[in-house]
């Protein structure tokens, strides 16, 4: 059970770290709005799971309780964060913000 709870916690630090490292790379709002609503939505599921399973290892029904409470989280945050990436997408877009496009300058400088 420890060891299944060590890899949902590392698969969900490298989804982390995915996002962070996408958020930083990308090159306009639009484009780093995707990692930072797929990956760290799909870190924290995995992050979440092994919190409720390390709960769990006690069987109780305290434990039971809180690990069903967790559930509860994910179910609301994989609900509120499409909805708010969307969201700011639409704030972006009624501010005026223009996606990027490639120049060929932006090849020049490389």
């Amino acid at each position: 059970m420890d060891l299944l709870v060590q890899l949902l916690l590392i698969g969900g630090l490298l989804f982390f770290t995915g996002g962070a490292i996408g958020i930083l790379r990308f090159p306009d709002f639009y484009t780093r709005l995707h990692p930072a609503g797929k990956l760290d939505t799909a870190g924290q599921f995995l992050v979440l799971a092994a919190v409720a399973l390390h709960v769990l290892h006690d069987l109780s029904f305290q434990h039971v309780l809180t690990a069903g409470k967790i559930g509860l989280i994910v179910i609301f945050v994989y609900i509120t964060s499409p909805t708010a990436t969307h969201a700011i997408v639409d704030a972006g877009v009624r501010a005026g913000l223009k996606p990027w496009e490639k120049k060929i300058e932006d090849d020049l400088a490389d």
